[in-house]
């Protein structure tokens, strides 16, 4: 997972206060202003592969051509921004939503790659969420010559695992089974510094969000026969899989509902497994669909 990705699971699942911010930027709107200015100004993460990032100085990944449908779908255009993550999701959407920083950013209409949470929502009564468009999971990829019958905690044994350090599946493994797994853990610095060491050969086990290993293996052609994909019911306090779907300010409801009907659409007629099987990764629907 990415840097953007690790920070905004660790403030889904560990929120901390922020610093309040006094500047007003330029509002977020409801549907009738943006469908009058004609644009759709969509705040993504940035390092957020294979969702967004910069590739060529240009946004790209699977939200993007996603904002890019939904902009089409309202009849405007999309305007992308590319952010760090904060601190946690609640400070973000403070700084892209609803109030803005210090320097008075335009903020964003919607924002994508939200954990539709029901508490996350409660505390955040300035944004509403939209319907969530990707079942996001942790996951493991495996190689198959040295990792035997990998079904369950104990099919791990001994052998090393590569992890982003601080991401949400190192939170998992850390406390997973009491614990047990620590010794075996590999720490590196960026999912996609993990992942390279992983299909270097450096451990016979990669840990990840489902959608990253999907896309790093599809980037690198690796073998299904010789690289597979696991997940894992492991014990601990780490959530393994969440909805992905998009957040308004709280005002911008007419927003949110017309961005949940094109989603709904998309889910309908291929558009979005058409979008994820661009970039790699099985499109997998949240849950109710």
């Amino acid at each position: 997972m990415a840097h953007s990705t690790r920070s905004m699971v660790r403030g889904f699942l560990f929120s901390v206060a922020a610093v309040a911010l006094a500047t007003a930027p330029v509002a977020a709107r409801p549907l009738d202003e943006v469908a009058s200015d004609g644009t759709l100004r969509v705040v993504l993460y940035e390092q957020n592969a294979p969702f967004s990032d910069l590739k060529d100085g240009k946004p790209y990944g699977i939200e993007v051509d996603l904002a890019e449908a939904l902009a089409a779908a309202l009849k405007v255009k999309a305007e992308i921004r590319l952010v760090d993550a904060g601190e946690n999701v609640d400070g973000d959407f403070r700084l892209n939503l609803w109030k803005g920083d210090l320097a008075g950013s335009q903020l964003g209409d919607l924002m994508l790659h939200v954990p539709v949470d029901k508490l996350l929502a409660i505390r955040n009564e300035q944004i509403f969420m939209t319907r969530p468009y990707y079942d996001q999971r942790l996951a493991f990829a495996v190689r198959k010559s040295a990792v035997e019958n990998f079904e369950t905690v104990g099919d791990i044994g001994t052998a090393a695992i590569d992890v982003e350090g601080n991401s949400a599946s190192d939170a998992m493994l850390l406390t997973a089974q009491g614990g047990q797994l620590r010794p075996n853990l590999k720490h590196f610095k960026s999912f996609d510094e993990a992942a390279k060491a992983f299909l270097a050969g450096d451990a016979p086990i990669l840990a990840g969000s489902r959608a990253g290993i999907e896309s790093a293996l599809f980037a690198a052609k690796s073998s299904k026969d010789e690289i597979g994909i696991r997940e894992l019911r492991l014990g601990g306090p780490v959530k393994l899989t969440w909805d992905l779907g998009g957040a308004v300010k709280s005002d911008s409801r007419d927003l949110a509902y017309a961005v949940g009907d094109a989603i709904t659409a998309m889910t309908e007629n291929g558009t979005l497994k058409a979008i994820f099987d661009k970039h790699g990764v099985e499109f997998s629907a949240p849950k109710g669909y």
